[in-house]
């Protein structure tokens, strides 16, 4: 899996590549500092897979978020927004 961050201001936008499943969610775990960060984006255009190791990050740092200020989840490939469908996850992120 591939992690881009980009930093700008308050705004942290993390682009994922590739699968993000049991093997690859502690690096990301590792990556994510919210620390000063109001405005987390997660772009999930070329993320291909997600499993449930990649939904409880997302969760997790949308309660972080809600606290702080907001999260965003965004261009999400097909085969992710089914697996957001199926498990309701659709209805509880900030989708644009």
């Amino acid at each position: 899996m591939g992690i881009d961050k980009n930093m700008e201001g308050d705004t942290l936008t993390i682009k994922l590549t590739g699968r993000l499943d049991t093997t690859t969610s502690d690096s990301l775990e590792k990556e994510l500092s919210l620390e000063n960060v109001k405005t987390l984006i997660f772009d999930l255009e070329k993320l291909e897979y997600i499993s449930s190791s990649g939904l409880r990050i997302l969760l997790t740092s949308q309660k972080q978020m809600n606290n702080k200020g907001k999260m965003i989840v965004k261009n999400i490939s097909g085969n992710v927004k089914e697996v957001l469908d199926i498990t309701g996850f659709s209805s509880i992120l900030n989708i644009e």
